[in-house]
């Protein structure tokens, strides 16, 4: 009765933070929405059931029981934006006993290198680009998860708590605090899964430096900033379905539709209402021998109306590869951080390596 008892209390406190969508940000700690690692994000992001390795902590907490090994480790890094913004993350798994798993993560988006023009122009109003300096600012996260499998009820639950740290140079920080929620069940030749992310609401406390962000020209004052603030994160649920299939010979097939649930009024999702947006995505990998995998992903999936009223969907495309070898994996991904048409394509690695103790001596 448990779960029962948590799915209901789950649901009440998504009706409850509802009454705060019309006060709160939609946008917020949305580095964390980006994705991990290029095997997901060559799917479009759908692989709430079906991410079981280094980087499962941050799409399901509940997959942390289902890595084949006793250990599992993985990195990824990404640029965006011509290589202005770069995005890390790496993870750790450990597979406890048959029952329950723990996991590690962290994540980083930054950007370096940054003008810093605030102090350009003298006390006497005189522009000296001596006094231009340069300063870094970064998203990070840092994810602690846990797994347990639910014999009784053929269930996998687990969670995650997570420490957020952002920072813009000298000029403002912020630290919070969140958990995310994740359920994962087969039914039959079916998986079905998801992830309820933020919880409680995650809060980020930010404070500023105004000293640093004030403007200084003659004896006037510009660009005055508060000395602290709070961010608040609302939940969002990601539900997902997937099934596998042998196709011919050592060649089959795995598809994932993912729904992504915001319950913070209307976003331009496919479909969008007062009491919330849900957000289409679908996956498919197709795999020889367990070797060899080809990937490919539909997500941003949007309705669009240009000036003469005529209505058009479009939608974001993604290609992947990956290999498995003792071990080992090394995954890529051709995908796009926005919508099409605008921003440029990104070229995405990650590599994993899972392994138990009989390998270690093999290994150091």
């Amino acid at each position: 009765m448990r779960p029962t008892i948590l799915l209901f209390y789950v649901l009440l406190l998504l009706g409850v933070q509802g009454a705060l969508a019309q006060t709160t940000p939609k946008y917020s700690n949305e580095f964390l929405q980006v994705g991990v690692g290029a095997r997901a994000l060559s799917m479009g992001g759908s692989v709430v059931t079906s991410e079981l390795g280094p980087f499962s902590t941050f799409w399901n907490p509940a997959s942390l029981t289902l890595q084949g090994q006793k250990y599992g480790v993985g990195a990824m890094h990404a640029e965006y934006f011509a290589g202005i913004a770069s995005f890390d993350a790496i993870g750790f798994t450990y597979r406890q006993d048959s029952l329950s798993g723990f996991s590690l993560g962290f994540v980083r988006l930054g950007v370096d290198d940054i003008l810093n023009t605030t102090q350009l122009i003298d006390k006497e109003g005189n522009l000296d680009y001596s006094r231009i300096s340069l300063f870094s600012t970064s998203d990070n996260a840092f994810f602690v998860g846990y797994g347990r499998i639910i014999p009784q009820l053929g269930l996998s639950i687990g969670g995650n708590a997570k420490i957020i740290y952002r920072h813009v140079g000298q000029f403002a920080s912020a630290y919070g605090f969140g958990i995310d929620l994740g359920a994962r069940k087969g039914l039959g030749k079916w998986l079905v899964a998801a992830t309820l992310r933020d919880v409680t609401t995650t809060f980020s406390y930010w404070t500023f430096n105004s000293k640093k962000l004030e403007i200084q020209v003659g004896d006037s004052t510009f660009n005055y900033a508060p000395s602290q603030s709070v961010e608040l994160t609302l939940p969002r649920l990601i539900a997902g379905v997937s099934r596998r299939i042998a196709v011919v010979g050592k060649v089959s097939a795995m598809a994932e539709l993912n729904l992504e649930m915001t319950f913070d009024g209307r976003r331009h999702t496919l479909i969008s209402s007062k009491a919330a947006s849900i957000d289409p995505k679908l996956g498919l990998e197709v795999g020889y021998d367990g070797l060899v995998f080809l990937r490919m992903g539909v997500n941003n999936i949007q309705e669009e109306t240009d000036f003469g009223g005529k209505k058009s969907y479009s939608f974001q495309p993604n290609l992947g590869l990956g290999v498995k070898w003792r071990g080992w994996s090394l995954d890529y991904a051709l995908t796009n951080i926005g919508s099409v048409g605008i921003g440029q394509y990104s070229n995405i690695f990650s590599v994993g390596y899972s392994f138990d103790r009989l390998n270690l001596n093999n290994i150091f």
